[in-house]
């Protein structure tokens, strides 16, 4: 089983691969409209469990959300259930410090 998070260095250096992971957003609606990693697909943390069908199933997905505690608990749930999934370290939050300025931090 892969590690369970990756850094925000990792993940823009996988971005640009042929076969790039799925991003999955698992914040809330409101936080997706304030920020989102562009290409991102919101499934909620509280409804991931219900909607896991629509996620493309063989793709490697990176989950994040604000900080990383919300995504780590989405990627142990879809690594139980067969996906390989990662957790972003540090959530957006870190994305916007030190890989994208231009999305906004809350």
């Amino acid at each position: 089983m892969p590690p369970i998070e990756i850094t925000a260095s990792e993940l823009h250096d996988e971005m640009s691969a042929a076969q790039p992971p799925l991003l999955i957003d698992v914040r809330n609606p409101w936080e997706h409209e304030v920020a989102r990693i562009a290409g991102s697909t919101l499934i909620p943390l509280d409804s991931l469990q219900s909607r896991i069908s629509e996620i493309e199933a063989g793709r490697r997905l990176v989950v994040y959300c604000h900080h990383g505690m919300r995504s780590l608990t989405a990627a142990q749930f879809l690594q139980q259930a067969g996906r390989e999934a990662r957790s972003l370290q540090g959530g957006i939050d870190h994305w916007s410090r030190s890989i994208d300025p231009d999305v906004p931090r809350y």
